[in-house]
């Protein structure tokens, strides 16, 4: 983890949960990081691992009455965004602190027009007028490479292709130029090419506003691209959080380990098998006190490893992982 004089945002033992009919479940399972001014920490694990609840915690936008954040601290240029007022907390979101959601056709509202979400956005939070918004947004959309801006502020998201979506999205992100962007799988069901536009445009905005991204992701191949840092989470809870180069070049948990293995290489013989973690991420309900990534790492361990939970530690310089004894080579 980052010094806190450096970060933009820590991220402190955090526990968020929903109440359930089979009780309550925890979904972040008191998870720690920082995310570096002007930089970019990439969070990454397979579906279920809680990536996305933690972005929703950060905005506080878990779904209620179900969703609740339990305990630890989220600290945004150091003021506590969990306890803060509703009111105070709707100034921060869309403002300060902005989310590109992981599908732009649910996201975006299919019966209002670009142009009036991109308005609603900005009137959120300012007093322009309506002159003042319509530049704004014209500007904005050129920003994102949309062409011809001023028809597309017209037309509804159902008339734009999946691409455009994503940069309309991308557009109401960053219209406010927030201090802090969140971008929950920013290229899912977008083709490479796009993909590829998507990440260069995101990185080159931020270069230009000078702001800190937290890009959530299962790509390994997008994080070594344009993250700083990286965290991998694994059922609920960070497992190793390092530099990316560091990360890439010496993962010491099994579950990094697991996912690195399992990228294709170029120069894999043409009948190498890939890879794969075997088994699945398990459910909320069948979370382990201990150790979680246990069963699936084809390592032997301890009744006592399951029960109980391995220290967060920094095993070397600037180098973190939950240190199980098993997991962690």
């Amino acid at each position: 983890m980052s010094s806190e004089s450096s970060s933009i945002l820590e991220v402190r033992d955090l526990v968020t949960a929903f109440d359930t009919d089979a009780g309550r479940m925890t979904a972040v399972d008191g998870i720690s990081f920082d995310v570096p001014s002007g930089k970019t920490l990439g969070i990454v694990g397979e579906s279920g691992c809680g990536k996305s609840v933690t972005a929703f915690s950060i905005t506080r936008l878990l779904p209620q009455p179900h969703g609740k954040i339990l305990g630890g601290s989220i600290r945004f240029e150091g003021r506590d965004l969990v306890s803060l007022p509703l009111d105070e907390m709707q100034k921060i979101r869309g403002n300060a602190i902005s989310m590109i959601f992981q599908e732009p056709m649910t996201a975006l509202n299919p019966v209002q027009t670009v142009g009036r979400q991109l308005a609603e956005a900005i009137l959120l939070h300012t007093d322009c007028g309506k002159a003042e918004v319509l530049t704004r947004s014209i500007e904005m959309m050129q920003k994102v490479r949309i062409p011809e801006p001023e028809q597309r502020l017209n037309e509804y998201p159902h008339q734009l292709s999946g691409g455009m979506r994503q940069r309309v999205m991308i557009s109401m992100a960053l219209i406010n130029k927030p201090k802090l962007l969140i971008a929950d799988e920013p290229t899912t069901a977008l083709d490479v090419t796009v993909q590829a536009q998507i990440l260069e445009l995101i990185a080159d905005l931020q270069k230009e506003m000078g702001m800190s991204v937290i890009l959530i992701t299962h790509d390994l191949g997008v994080i070594a691209q344009v993250c700083d840092e990286v965290a991998v989470m694994y059922a609920g809870r960070v497992v190793e959080q390092a530099g990316v180069h560091d990360l890439f070049a010496r993962p010491r948990h099994a579950y990094t380990q697991g996912l690195l293995d399992s990228i294709p290489r170029l120069d894999s013989t043409p009948k190498t098998k890939l890879k794969a973690i075997q088994g699945n991420v398990p459910g909320i309900a069948d979370f382990k006190p201990g150790c979680r990534f246990g069963e699936r790492s084809g390592r032997e361990h301890s009744e006592a490893q399951f029960t109980t939970r391995p220290p967060f530690v920094e095993i070397a310089p600037n180098h973190w992982a939950e240190n199980c004894p098993i997991c962690v080579a």
